[in-house]
């Protein structure tokens, strides 16, 4: 028995048949079913590994239909219009999905109708059953109040009312139980009814596209699996072609015969229409897995997915040699991300700032090559020396100045890391402020200096805040100012 803390006490969260032979039940205060049964055993809920555990087994009926969604705590749905032909029928896929499900230890109940609603009210109590449409109404109409899954200050205000089943209120005028009951009770009703109904919220979006690949035996080996993916790669390309568009973000999905499910996903910076490419880059991403892919006991079932496609541009590129140029770039940093991560290859983008920690951004380069090839950079003046240091610290150093020029001179020697050093060269200030409409009174405006100490070496160093009137005390007297290095010129 699991037992799970609700409303300020230990109740009966969850029970096994043996328990329920006893004369238990969900909901049942703990202290009363130690009074029945002395020695059971009872144990915390933990509804996160639950949650985990229901988790994996959607991923799992994946293989059956890609609409699948969570009923929490303990339930799924899942919407097989249009995939029960592929299965032998209704009756053969529910029988398969439970059977596969009681293998693995669990207790297993289901149903099928129109909507999903009166599906979840009849699995309970009519395990196994299936309403054809527009058979809803009869199907639940004998069952209790309860198998609605309304909050229960509903359900005993119906029973008090002498409403013990669904026909029971059924039949009633509806502006009767609004009145009584709210609208969204009435709306729950109509869909058990098959009177209306709401769509599922899948876990996952559907993919653009689906090609998928069973096995009348569990595959296990390197050289079959990747011949898979070979062949998965040809037919998803081909599918995709009829439309002209290509794939910018794919998944293959490995399902084993135990229930786990391995996913590995990778991205294209250009819409994919080769099916090398993509067996290359699967091949790139399976390499690089910090945990090599486990077969188990072997795949059932392999899958390609297409979750992102786009409309391939054509473009002249026999004579225009730029064009293979960023094709072979895209290429590249496809495979580099591959292989170890997209968001490890990025590519800088000026941004239009006096700020220098904001005045580039570092993007993906997947998603951001062509901006990075076009962005206009700023010039630097022939003869001169760079205005921004080569290396730029993410976090400016602070630095001590023991003494410096008022209100806005250079030190005359500052120590940073345990060093002292001696300025012997300096250039500035050059001032810069954060934008007003950025600043809510916290950002202070910085003077930067360039200067070179006795060694040759060349810091960018600034005092944040201006001396006199953005430093003062609680007194208004002038108080020094902070110094930091930003960065070093080469």
């Amino acid at each position: 028995m699991v037992v799970a803390k609700q409303n300020n006490a230990l109740q009966v969260y969850a029970l096994d048949d043996a328990a329920a032979r006893l004369g238990l039940e969900i909901g049942q205060p703990l202290a009363n079913a130690r009074a029945i049964c002395p020695h059971i055993k009872v144990f915390d809920a933990d509804p996160a590994a639950d949650l985990r555990t229901l988790n994996d087994i959607a991923d799992w009926c994946d293989r059956f239909t890609p609409l699948v969604a969570l009923d929490a705590p303990h339930g799924l749905f899942l919407d097989i219009t249009g995939c029960a032909h592929l299965f032998g029928g209704e009756t053969m896929l529910m029988q398969t999905i439970c059977a596969a499900l009681t293998r693995q230890g669990f207790i297993v109940s289901a149903g099928i109708a129109g909507t999903s609603i009166c599906a979840r009210t009849i699995r309970n109590h009519a395990h196994g059953s299936i309403v054809v449409s527009g058979e809803e109404a009869e199907a639940v109409r004998r069952l209790p109040l309860f198998a609605l899954g309304a909050d229960d200050a509903i359900i005993r205000g119906l029973r008090r009312a002498g409403l013990k089943t669904i026909g029971d209120v059924a039949s009633r005028e509806r502006h009767e139980i609004t009145a009584r009951f709210g609208a969204r009770f009435t709306t729950l009703l109509e869909q058990a009814l098959g009177q209306g109904d709401a769509p599922i919220s899948p876990r996952k979006p559907l993919p653009d596209y689906i090609v998928e690949k069973r096995f009348p035996e569990p595959v296990s080996t390197e050289d079959v699996i990747s011949a898979a993916l070979s062949a998965l790669a040809k037919m998803l390309v081909a599918a995709m072609d009829r439309l002209g568009k290509g794939a910018r973000s794919l998944e293959a999905s490995f399902f084993r015969t135990d229930g786990v499910v391995s996913a590995i996903s990778v991205d294209t910076g250009l819409p994919v229409t080769k099916a090398a490419i993509i067996d290359r880059l699967f091949r790139e991403r399976l390499d690089a897995l910090r945990d090599p892919l486990d077969p188990g006991f072997g795949f059932d079932l392999i899958r390609l997915s297409a979750s992102r496609t786009e409309i391939v541009v054509q473009q002249q590129r026999d004579l225009d040699t730029h064009v293979h140029d960023n094709d072979e770039l895209a290429a590249l940093i496809d495979r580099i991300a591959a292989r170890i991560g997209g968001r490890r290859v990025v590519v800088h983008l000026p941004q239009d700032t006096h700020i220098p920690e904001r005045a580039v951004l570092a993007a993906s380069a997947q998603h951001h090559l062509n901006a990075a090839t076009q962005a206009a950079w700023p010039k630097r003046v022939a003869s001169e020396p760079p205005l921004r240091p080569l290396r730029l610290f993410e976090k400016p150093e602070p630095i001590k100045v023991p003494f410096a020029t008022v209100p806005d001179g250079p030190p005359h020697h500052f120590t940073w890391r345990r060093a002292t050093h001696v300025v012997v060269r300096v250039e500035g200030p050059e001032r810069v402020a954060m934008e007003w409409w950025k600043q809510d009174g916290a950002a202070l405006t910085r003077d930067y200096f360039r200067v070179e100490d006795e060694a040759g070496l060349r810091f960018w160093i600034y005092r944040d805040g201006l001396y006199g009137s953005e430093l003062r005390d609680e007194k208004s007297e002038p108080v020094p100012a902070n110094w930091f290095v930003h960065g070093l010129f080469a």
